[in-house]
C-alpha cells in the first residue's frame, strides 16, 4: 500500500469503528434504560447471548483500534522528532496490547472457567 494510501485506510478504520461504537453503545444505553438487570446473575444471562456476547468480544478490538488510529495520528502531526515519536508510539502500542489481553481475559477465560466452575 502506497503512503498516500494509508490516510485513507486511516479515515476509513476511524469511520467504520467509530459507527460501530456509536450503535453498540446506544444499544445499550437503551437496554439498561429499559430493562436494568435486577442483579448480577441477571446480567450474566443478558451477556451470555449469543448476540450481546458476540457485540462484546467485537467490541474491544474495535475500540482499540479506533483508539490507535487516533493516537497515531495525533502522534504524527504533532511530535516531530522521529525517535520521541516512534518511543510514543511504541509505549501506546504496548498499553493496548496489554489492554486488548487483559480484555480477552476478562471477557473469555473467565466465561470459561465460570462455565466450568458453575
Amino acid at each position: 500500500m502506497s503512503r498516500q494510501a494509508s490516510g485513507i485506510m486511516a479515515w476509513a478504520v476511524q469511520r467504520v469503528t467509530a459507527v460501530y461504537l456509536a450503535l453498540l453503545m446506544t444499544y445499550f444505553m437503551v437496554h439498561f434504560l429499559f430493562n436494568p438487570p435486577a442483579d448480577y446473575l441477571e446480567l450474566r444471562a443478558w451477556v451470555a447471548l449469543p448476540l450481546v456476547s458476540v457485540a462484546l468480544v467485537l467490541f474491544v478490538p474495535l475500540l482499540l483500534a479506533h483508539a490507535w488510529v487516533g493516537f497515531r495520528d495525533v502522534l504524527l502531526d504533532y511530535v516531530k522528532l522521529v525517535g520521541v515519536r516512534v518511543v510514543l508510539l511504541a509505549l501506546v502500542a504496548f498499553m493496548f496490547l496489554g489492554s486488548g489481553l487483559w480484555a480477552f481475559k476478562a471477557i473469555v477465560i473467565a466465561d470459561v472457567t465460570a462455565g466450568i466452575s458453575g
